[in-house]
């Protein structure tokens, strides 16, 4: 009976979310060959034209190379072909494949040859396969042709058995992603013959392949390699078959692997191994690279190289590690016990026996204390070079240091001299090791040791008898020689030893505050203004570049904050706006639009892209180092957590408001329709007793609910324009029409329009004498006394006065109006004057009251009983404090010591008024 067994949760859970992305990835199918000629190219196309063209799906021919081969060209007849791109390039003229047009186009399936082609110069992508990522990114299926030596992990057994080094190579995770691998085949003698036939290459072509590259031999293990791929291909889905199912079979126990990594030749052959054996294993694999203080002192190319290799491990799939360390060994073999690594993969030693007797051997050291860790030596042919695992020594330049270091000698031997004497020659060989140390200290290596050995020269020379001869008389001295050497020799190791480590430890601590100073910062700012221009400054300071972040507003990126001189034109912005879309850097130093001077990187979170940081160095061969490039690459990170940060708080008070809102609009429409319900009732209720044939009102009780009616009416006309006026300053749509008028003539016009109801009041007009015009529209500041007037007539006693006065100040001109009333409570004094605020005063309510008539009582007629002190809607003062501001004046409300309201306002005067 077939056992079963619970699939893995984590593993069937990463399952379907990858196959949740390729239901909007586009499907790749590889056509894979062991070299040209075996029909690839031919296969895609019978495979296009006759199942996809006749089941109706949409194909086009992205980019197809017929080689002039009459049957290729057959098939390629009734497809449609995309025009290609041309391209020149010192003088000649290229023809690559228009990515931008075949996604303009999106057919449902792109034809695209020769996968691992690489790209003219100036091309958006260097190499075709991302264009091909780019395609089936956009939902497009993609199918393409390869031959099995352009697989990066197979380079270097590809060159040992062709004796050919393949330059174009494609990563091998995209022949892992690929939906579908159809294995293209024919037996050597085969293509041998088409060979000679003529139908691979022209004759020319084809007698120079068979002597290089097209031997038997070398196709039939070019063969067997495509072979073997095929069938783990295979393999790998039916083991990914079987998990899914929960089909039990003979799982091999996880193996994890670590390549250690150096900046010598072999570390490319050592990371394509570790590739290959992970894969027969189907382990987990790392590479590592330990970064010893020596590592310096590389020169640039070489720190170039390491970045390379550890970019090429990444690309193959491994994780990689960088771990600062003095002991290689030490350091390789605490991370495999402390991540489960089961076998360890490093290269032959180099070095010659004496050297390895000098310096020593990792390998040896990792493999005599791995204990039951495995390790697997890897050999090769090594270019000779500085290894930084071994912290090899290097002559310092400039070689003033070595003569520095002869009169550091001099000097210990003049200063010994006069002592000589006096004292025993063995403590004068106390100033020669302080002479090393002091030359290991602040020379260096090479020079320490140079003042080592001129040291037991110079010692024995003047103070060893017979003196002024090299001769030794007393054996004994001999072991003094041996004891000065040996001694200073290790003085002055570990000295600059000890000194590089903490030339190490400064510069990370530099990084580390260069970080903390950069956070700090940015937590610090205010909002994301502040946030952005605090990265670019730091940026800039940093790295010595200009630096601008594009954030995305709407459909667009937007450029949001830059240095002083950074400016962006449209192919900079084009590689800014793909590195958005695609998640990945862009332009310098990328493999996206190498050739553009500006360097985009995503500004990544686990919510997706927030934006993109663009730097721009001050010369165009000014690049950064690998250092630089992980700093900037953690100064990206925090920007990008300080941009969501500031844009979540940004939500989050826009939530508020829009909460705050809501009950604002809550307590509007309540206080709004209470408003014009209690007017329309009193209307309503006087209409309708007019109506009533049979109401039998006599002639003062029908003035009496007219006047009412009429007066309620008025009170709801000036309620909707308060709403009207506070709408129209809300939306800017106020147009002030400015001309000089006198403060008198608008006094008069506001006391004249409230003439009925001040009727009953005094009130108490103190204007000067010659008081200058003043800019303003008459009619808004008109209103703006009336709401005034009608505030201090309904919060102050009927027998009370209202006083209205004005005044020329030295830049304004000031009108105040006051009343008698009770005041306002200090705490509401600065809320008056916002939208719908109204002090709160319970025992002052509106009542409706039934209106007595003379013979008769109707419950339907009502009259408003308005107490002497009304709160409203709030929008009277509102309303002033909008008309003001747009003058550019000012108003304030303050209480009078005696009891009592005094409202503000000022107006400023023209400048040469003011003066």
């Amino acid at each position: 009976m077939q056992e079963h067994v619970r699939p893995n949760p984590d593993e069937l859970l990463a399952r379907v979310q990858q196959e949740e992305k390729q239901q909007t990835r586009g499907k790749l199918k590889i056509f894979l060959g062991y070299a040209a000629g075996v029909g690839k190219t031919f296969a895609m196309l019978e495979a296009a034209a006759h199942e996809c063209k006749g089941a109706g799906v949409d194909v086009v021919v992205a980019y197809v190379e017929t080689h002039e081969r009459a049957e290729t060209e057959a098939l390629v007849q009734g497809l449609e072909v995309v025009p290609r791109r041309r391209v020149e390039y010192r003088g000649t003229s290229m023809t690559e494949m228009d990515v931008d047009a075949v996604l303009a186009r999106q057919p449902q399936l792109a034809l695209v040859d020769e996968l691992a082609h690489t790209n003219a110069p100036d091309s958006r992508h260097p190499k075709r396969y991302q264009d091909v990522e780019e395609l089936l990114a956009a939902g497009i299926d993609v199918y393409t042709t390869l031959n099995i030596q352009h697989l990066e992990s197979l380079n270097d057994i590809v060159a040992q058995i062709t004796g050919v080094i393949v330059r174009e190579t494609i990563p091998d995770s995209v022949i892992d992603q690929a939906n579908e691998i159809e294995l293209v085949d024919l037996p050597p003698d085969e293509l041998l013959q088409r060979l000679k036939d003529g139908k691979v290459y022209v004759p020319d072509q084809a007698a120079r392949a068979v002597e290089q590259f097209f031997r038997k031999g070398n196709l039939t293990a070019l063969r067997e390699l495509s072979l073997r791929r095929a069938a783990a291909r295979v393999d790998d889905q039916m083991r990914a078959y079987m998990e899914t199912r929960a089909i039990a079979g003979p799982w091999a126990a996880n193996e994890r692997l670590l390549v250690c990594v150096s900046p010598g030749a072999l570390s490319d052959r050592l990371v394509r191994a570790a590739r290959r054996l992970a894969d027969e294993l189907k382990a987990e694999w790392s590479a590592l690279y330990v970064e010893t203080p020596g590592h310096t002192r590389l020169p640039a190319h070489q720190r170039e190289r390491i970045t390379r290799i550890l970019g090429l491990a990444e690309e193959l799939g491994a994780q990689v590690i960088t771990l600062p360390s003095p002991t290689v060994a030490e350091t390789v073999l605490q991370y495999a016990r402390s991540h489960n690594v089961t076998k360890i993969i490093a290269g032959k030693p180099v070095r010659s026996r004496f050297g390895e007797f000098l310096h020593g051997s990792v390998v040896d050291q990792i493999i005599r204390h791995s204990g039951t860790i495995d390790v697997y030596v890897i050999s090769g042919e090594a270019e000779p070079g500085p290894i930084i695992a071994t912290d090899p020594w290097q002559p310092h330049r400039p070689l003033r240091r070595y003569f520095q270091s002869l009169l550091l000698v001099i000097g210990a031997t003049l200063l010994g001299m006069p002592a000589h004497g006096i004292i025993s020659p063995i403590n004068l060989v106390m100033l020669y090791l302080l002479t090393v140390v002091v030359a290991a200290v602040y020379l260096g290596r090479g020079p320490s040791l140079m003042a080592a050995v001129l040291g037991v020269l110079a010692f024995d020379f003047f103070f060893v008898p017979p003196f002024l001869t090299f001769a030794v008389t007393d054996t004994q001295y001999l072991l003094t020689f041996l004891g000065l050497l040996v001694v200073g020799l290790v003085i002055s190791d570990l000295t600059v030893r000890l000194r590089e480590q903490v030339e190490v430890v400064q510069r990370r601590e530099s990084e580390t505050m260069e970080l903390y100073a950069f956070s700090r910062d940015l937590t610090a700012a205010a909002g994301l203004e502040d946030t952005l221009q605090s990265a670019i400054k730091h940026i800039g300071q940093t790295f010595n570049r200009q630096a601008a972040i594009l954030l995305p507003e709407g459909e667009e990126l937007q450029l949001r904050a830059a240095s002083p001189h950074f400016r962006l034109d449209d192919n900079e912005r084009a590689v800014a706006v793909w590195a958005f879309q695609h998640h990945a850097p862009a332009g310098r130093g990328s493999d996206t639009l190498p050739a553009v001077p500006i360097r985009c990187l995503p500004l990544k979170t686990a919510r997706g892209v927030v934006g993109i940081l663009a730097i721009k160095p001050p010369q165009r061969d000014d690049r950064l180092t690998p250092e630089q490039r992980r700093l900037l690459e953690s100064f990206a990170s925090q920007v990008a957590l300080a941009v969501e940060r500031a844009q979540l708080d940004e939500q989050a008070r826009q939530a508020q408001l829009l909460k705050a809102t809501e009950r604002l609009q809550t307590a509007l429409l309540d206080s709004v329709s209470h408003e014009l319900r209690t007017p329309l009732v009193s209307i309503t209720g006087a209409l309708s007793s007019l109506q009533e044939e049979n109401s039998h009102l006599d002639a003062p009780t029908r003035h009496n609910l007219v006047e009412t009616a009429l007066e309620e009416a008025e009170r709801l006309n000036h309620l909707v324009g308060n709403l009207l006026d506070m709408t129209r300053i809300e939306a800017g749509a106020i147009r002030l029409k400015r001309e000089p008028c006198d403060a008198q003539d608008v006094i008069g016009s506001a006391l004249e329009r409230l003439a009925n109801r001040l009727a009953a009041r005094e009130v108490a007009v103190d204007v000067p004498a010659a008081l200058p015009l003043v800019p303003m529209d008459f009619a808004l500041i008109v209103q703006v006394l009336v709401n005034l007037l009608d505030n201090a007539l309904k919060y102050s006693p009927p027998t009370s006065p209202i006083q209205v006065s004005v005044r020329a100040l030295d830049a304004a001109l000031q009108i105040q109006v006051a009343d008698r009333g009770i005041g306002i409570p200090r705490e509401d004094l600065a809320r008056v004057f916002d939208k719908f605020f109204s002090v709160q005063r319970p025992d002052k309510v509106r009542q409706l009251v039934p209106v007595e008539t003379r013979g008769a009582k109707f419950d339907k007629v009502f009259r408003v009983r308005r107490p002497e002190k009304m709160s409203g809607i709030g929008l009277g003062l509102s309303i002033c404090k909008g008309i003001v501001e747009a003058h550019g004046g000012a108003i304030k409300a303050e209480n009078r010591d005696s009891g009592g309201t005094i409202i503000t306002l000022q107006l400023p005067l023209p400048q040469e008024q003011s003066k």
